[in-house]
C-alpha cells in the first residue's frame, strides 16, 4: 500500500510540474513553446488557461492528500528500529549483577574487648 501510494505521489508530481510549465506567466513562460502554441490552438485562448489552472489546483489537492495518507499507511503494526538502535543493542551487552559478598564471620564482627587483669 505504502509503496503504491509513493509511485502515485510520484506520477502526480511529473504530471503537475508539466501542467505548470505550460501555464503562462507575466513573461509568456513555456506555454508558446510546448506544441507550437497547441493547447491554445485546442482549448481556445480564453479556455486552456482555465483548464491548466484547475488541473494543476486538483492535482496539487490530491498530492496534499496523498502525502498525508500515506503517513498513516507507514506504519503496519510492526515495531521496527532504526540501525543505530539495532547496532546499539548487539554491542551492548548485559553487565552481570554484583555478586554479594558473604556475611564476615561472626568472631571478627563482634570486637572483643581486651582482657583485664584483677587484683586479688
Amino acid at each position: 500500500m505504502f509503496t503504491l501510494l509513493i509511485i502515485i505521489i510520484a506520477l502526480i508530481g511529473v504530471i503537475m510540474t508539466g501542467l505548470i510549465l505550460l501555464q503562462a506567466g507575466k513573461g509568456g513562460g513555456l506555454a508558446g513553446i510546448a506544441s507550437g502554441g497547441a493547447t491554445t490552438q485546442i482549448l481556445g485562448a480564453r479556455q486552456a488557461p482555465d483548464v491548466l489552472e484547475r488541473g494543476t489546483w486538483i492535482l496539487a489537492t490530491a498530492f496534499i492528500v496523498l502525502c498525508i495518507l500515506t503517513n498513516f499507511a507507514i506504519d503496519d503494526g510492526v515495531s521496527e528500529r532504526s540501525i543505530l538502535q539495532q547496532s546499539q543493542q548487539s554491542t551492548q551487552q548485559p553487565v552481570p549483577a554484583p555478586e554479594e559478598l558473604p556475611p564476615p564471620p561472626l568472631e571478627e564482627s563482634i570486637p572483643v574487648p581486651p582482657p583485664t587483669q584483677s587484683e586479688e
